[in-house]
């Protein structure tokens, strides 16, 4: 028992002794970083926005009542936010998709290279985000 405990104080003052692991206070946010964090919250928020088309798909296959009731919660004004919400999570995080399938191919991966990268996603993902807008909410609205 006695040896058991003096082998476990030995590991403990080694490990004291040890550097610590760098945390985000000593790492400086970066524009990159900040790309790629956003890009795992897109993903989240996308996974979370799969509730809403089960919660459709179910209710399309519930019949004519339990879709007549979903229709009358999912075209809220809160789920149309929601809507659009997922629209700009869905063009952020399909062109950092393709920027980390570039980087799986080895390019881009210099430091220059990735701030650039970011800044690129950035735009596409805007451009991309307002067509889409204009698509599905401008042109349609004109249309009727």
């Amino acid at each position: 028992m006695a040896a058991s405990v003096e082998f476990w104080q030995t590991q403990l003052n080694s490990m004291a002794s040890r550097p610590l692991s760098p945390h985000l206070q000593v790492y400086k946010f970066t524009y990159a970083m900040a790309t790629s964090i956003f890009n795992r919250l897109t993903g989240l928020a996308l996974s979370a926005g799969l509730v809403l088309l089960v919660y459709w798909l179910l209710a399309v296959a519930g019949g004519a009542r339990s879709f007549a009731r979903a229709m009358t919660i999912l075209s809220s004004p809160l789920c149309k936010v929601l809507y659009a919400l997922l629209v700009i999570a869905f063009c952020y995080h399909l062109t950092a998709g393709i920027r980390h399938l570039v980087w799986d191919t080895g390019r881009g991966l210099e430091r220059t290279q990735s701030r650039a990268s970011a800044r690129v996603v950035v735009v596409i993902s805007i451009v991309l985000m307002l067509l889409v807008a204009y698509c599905f909410w401008i042109a349609r609205a004109r249309a009727t």
